[in-house]
Order: structure tokens, then sequence, then C-alpha cells
């Protein structure tokens, strides 16, 4: 792949140049660069440095636009206000660029990192043997997106699903179905859909409890089969892992209707660090990180207190015995670090549990396990709200079940398909695909465009408007681009540098210019609504570009080739970056 460098890069080192050559003191100096509405670019970086050398910033700016070199990118370049420079872009040099992105095919000039490493994300944590419900929607759905932007930057991901698959509620359901042993059975050899495999835990669930609740014998024989559990006794693991593949049939249909790819070898539970859970300890006290305290082994911190001013610590085991979450994730820890090489570690899990993840992380750099060189760090997300601005719950006050939301979505946004398909162009069938694309679309876009740290509002009359920001609205965009690709029959896009290009044009190609920069910022950060907020500022900005700028009727045949060119780039990039966020692109809507 050739590198493209960007224009805001090549505008960015003419003006570093310029400075340097007009104040050699200033060693290499930032210009500041940004985008204007006055200009293409505004470069306010010499007033600081003007005020640090006790030049006048005017002169200083005029001395710079005389060193700046000319002609090829920059066309213009003036002094405005105090000593800001308004910077205007060549149309060949943006339609150059843009043609040499095109002809990058998917990566569209996307650079690869520099230094690629391997990344573990732990995202998508279930539990077994309980429903998900919409609390676990954007662990799952950030979690993936941020997967897809790291494999497309060159990073070596680990996908890491921590699913809650151990624990002393497995001795009450073990205990049941070797009572009940054929209450998991599958009648028929016809596969288990994910619905009837859930009912199928919920009713046991259910059954379980309400035993375990009223008898007393009972009781004493699941505690005892959780002390069996832990010893590993062949009957009672056989029984549990029953529970973890009759599960797993559900989540993954759950996935699967998220248009979601887990793969079982990532599905590393709990339980998958149980042999590493006494070291783990050994560890700890061996090196003094972890003291003994009333019988409990803990870590200690000096900024946690409770609110009578006592520390609180981790509690890596209990005085029972037993070990708590804190063992299970610095084993997973060592795990990464020391197994899957790992240079960083991201967790994708509530911001509830931040104090949590704070004193795992300090635990485990006080081990030595976590360094310089290896990060670990939560992706923390904030709580998805009803329309009222209260946590999200039915009706009755229950808990939503993330199955119903996402059917809800789909038999919403199939509805807006067929009210949109005035021509009954679409077959039934198509309009059932299209209606599941633009749903759960709209589901992971209203997610992904909110800053992760933030709550959100679920509401779905706004997630399926075809106006304002939302996936319908990109996935529309995209849509019309393809017709007017298949209107425009033998005429094939493409670059023509010699023409002059309207403002719409321009500013269109200005912003596709700027989507490997949003890539790399997006990636660095973990930011997937950064690159949410780009392809709606795409899709409107191409809007701006369709009605001031007739394509098919164009003045001149290159004028139409070039249109289209810039029609067909614009659609590669709505596509590529809808798939970084998990979201399907329809040809026709």
């Amino acid at each position: 792949m050739a590198s493209v460098t960007s224009l805001t890069a090549s505008v960015h080192q003419r003006l570093a140049d310029a400075l340097s050559a007009a104040l050699p003191e200033a060693g290499s100096a930032d210009p500041l660069l940004r985008r204007s509405d006055r200009a293409d670019f505004q470069a306010n970086g010499i007033l600081a440095l003007a005020k640090k050398a006790k030049a006048n910033p005017r002169e200083l700016a005029t001395q710079v636009v005389a060193r700046v070199e000319s002609g090829d990118v920059i066309k213009d370049i003036e002094v405005s206000g105090p000593g800001f420079l308004n910077i205007t872009i060549t149309d060949k040099a943006i339609t150059e660029n843009l043609a040499a992105r095109y002809e990058d095919g998917e990566r569209l000039g996307v650079p690869l990192a520099e230094n690629p490493g391997t990344t573990v994300i732990d995202y998508a944590q279930p539990n077994v043997a309980k429903e998900m419900h919409v609390g676990h929607l954007r662990s799952a759905v950030i979690g993936d997106a941020v997967v897809q932007i790291l494999e497309f930057t060159g990073e070596s991901v680990v996908r890491r699903h921590h699913i809650g698959d151990w624990g002393t509620q497995f001795g009450m359901l073990i205990q049941y179905l070797i009572e009940h042993p054929h209450e998991l059975d599958h009648k028929g050899a016809a596969e288990v859909s994910g619905e009837e495999a859930m009912s199928n835990l919920n009713r046991l669930y259910k059954a379980a409890r309400t035993l375990f609740d009223s008898d007393e014998e009972f009781k004493t024989r699941a505690r005892r089969r959780v002390v069996d559990l832990q010893a590993g006794e062949p009957e009672t693991l056989a029984m549990w892992q029953k529970f973890v593949d009759e599960s797993k049939i559900y989540f993954y249909s759950v996935f699967d209707k998220l248009d979601m790819d887990i793969r079982d070898p990532d599905v590393v539970g709990e339980s998958g660090y149980n042999d590493m859970l006494d070291e783990t300890c050994r560890l700890l006290e061996e090196s003094g990180v972890a003291v003994r305290s009333d019988g409990a082994l803990c870590v200690f911190f000096d900024d946690v207190k409770g609110p009578d001013g006592n520390p609180v610590p981790l509690i890596v085991k209990k005085s029972d015995g037993g070990y708590g979450y804190a063992a299970t994730d610095l084993s997973a820890i060592r795990d990464r670090v020391f197994n899957l090489k790992a240079n960083t570690l991201v967790y994708v899990v509530d911001a509830r549990q931040s104090l949590h993840f704070k004193m795992v992380f300090e635990t485990a750099r006080r081990a030595g396990w976590l360094s310089d060189d290896v990060q670990a760090q939560q992706l923390a997300f904030g709580t998805v709200l009803g329309k009222d601005g209260k946590p999200f719950k039915t009706r009755e006050g229950e808990t939503v079940r993330l199955v119903d939301l996402l059917d809800e979505a789909i038999e919403r946004a199939t509805a807006v398909v067929r009210e949109k398909d005035t021509l009954g162009q679409l077959s039934e069938e198509e309009i059932s695909e299209r209606g599941t694309q633009v749903g759960i679309g709209a589901v992971k876009y209203a997610d992904l465009s909110t800053s992760a740290n933030r709550d959100y509002k679920f509401d779905l009359d706004q997630m399926v408007s075809l106006n304002g920001d939302t996936s319908v609205y990109l996935q529309y965009a995209y849509a019309r681009i393809q017709s007017i690709l298949r209107k425009a029959g033998e005429v094939r896009p493409a670059a023509h540098l010699e023409l002059e290009l309207a403002p719409a044009e321009r500013e269109l190609g200005l912003h596709l210019d700027r989507f490997a920069e949003t890539i790399t910022e997006v990636a660095d950060e973990y930011a997937p609504h950064k690159l949410a907020a780009y392809l709606y500022q795409l899709a409107s900005l191409y809007t701006t570009f369709y009605s001031e700028c007739p394509v098919l009727k164009a003045d001149t045949p290159a004028q139409i080739e070039n249109r289209l060119f810039l029609c067909d780039f614009t659609a590669r990039t709505l596509h590529q970056g809808m798939a970084l966020l998990g979201i399907r692109t329809p040809e026709r809507l």
C-alpha cells in the first residue's frame, strides 16, 4: 500500500518549515493547524511563539508567509487578525490526494500503525444460566467496534469474553439437575433455538431457587455441591458443563442477532483461571503486595477508604478460603501478559466497576505484572436510560431483555423500510433483510455515537428516524449513491485533476481526506464515537454536495466523471467506516 500524506499533514509540514526558517530559535514549532470556516485551514500557533520570542505576531506571521512554499498544495495564504494565518488549498491538490487514496482499494490510504502490538480486549461478558439484558448491550457493541478498528490499523487483537461461569449459585443448579436429570434434555434431533435454551435454563433456575429457599436439606446438599465443584469432582463438572453449553446456545443466538462474530476459543470464563488462583495468591503474599487481615488476604490502598474513614481493601481470598473476583481478574492479567504476550489490556466494563478495576490494576502493577511496557485500562461505559432519563426498565420495573429490545428495533426499522419502498421494488424477503440491518444498525449507532463514558437514552423512535444523527441517515446516503452509480451505466467514476471544484465539492473532498487521520485518532483513544461523528458529517456534506452539484447532469463529461468519483469515494468511506462500527450498508433501501 502506498502511504498517502494527508493535506493537513502537507500544509502542517510546509508551515512548520517556514516557521523554523523565520524563527530559528523556536526549533520545530507547531503551527497549530485546524480546519476553518474562513478558509480551508487556519494556523494560530504564531501568537504563542511570538509572545515567547517577544516578537510582533503580525510581523512574524508576515515573515512566515514570505517563506511558505506555495504552488502545488497551497494556493493562497494570508495574515488575519492579530497573527492568524488563513490557508487555501489548490483544487488540484484535493483531487490528487483523493485519487491516490482511491487507488488504494478498501484501505482508502489509511496507513497501518507504525508500531503495532498485541491488545487483549475483554468485552461482552454475559453470565451462564442468566438472561442477557439491556446492560449487556454496551460492552458487546463498544468492544466489537474497538476490535474492528484496532485490527484495521494492524494491531494484533485477542478477544476475550470473560463470562460469569463460576460461583456458589452453581451448587444449587447442579444439585437440582442431578436430582432432576432430564430438565435440560433436548427433544428431537432438531437444533435448539437460543430462546428455547434460555427458557430451559430459566425454568430450571426458578425451580432450583424455590427448592433452595424452602427445603433446608436441599440447601445443605447444594452447598456441599459447591465444594465438589471447586474440587473438580467429575460428575459435578459434567453437570456444570451442561449449563455452560446450554447458555452458549443462547449467547450465540443473541450475538448472531447483533451481527457480531463471537468465536468459541475467545470465550474464557471465570473458570478458565481456576488453576492459577492459588499461585496468584501465593505470589501476592510472598511479595508483600497482599497481607492477611482478619483471616482474609487483602491489598490496601492509601486513597481508598470507606464512609467511616477506614481503608477498604481489595479482598483476593476470603477468610473462609473462597476466592473473590479479584483473584480471578488478577490471574487473568497474568495469563494475558505472560501467556498471550499482550502489551495492552482493555476492559470494556460498566463505569460502576471503576473502583474495582483501579484496585486490581494497581495491585498488578505492584506485583510487577503490569509495567511501563504493559498497560491496562478500563474503557468504562455509562448506563442505558429510558426516555424518562432513568435507568431503562420495563413497565413492571423489570430489567429489559436484550432480545426483546433488538426484536422491537428490527420491527420498527422494517416498517420504515417498507414505508420508503413506495414503488414496491423490494421483495418481502429483501424488506425483512434490510429491516434487520437497519434495526440492528440503529441500536449500535445510537450506542456508539455517544461517548462511551456518558449515559444515553434508548429511544427507538429517534434511532430509526431518517433525519438527524442516526445510522439510517447514513445508510440512506450510501444507498442513494449506489443508485446514482447504477444510473450512470457505462460512465465510470474518474478523477480529473484539471477541474475547478465547486465549494460543496471542496468541502466534501477535504473531509474525505481526513478519514485516515480520524481512524488513527479513534484507534489511539478507543473512541468509536469520533468515527460516528466523522461519518455523520460526511453524510451531511454529501447531502449538501448532492443538492448543489448535479452529478449525471453536470456541464461536461469530465465533470460528470469527477462527480461520480466523489460519489463513489464517499460511498466507499461510508461503507468502510460503518463496517468498523459493526454496521451494514445495504446497496438498496
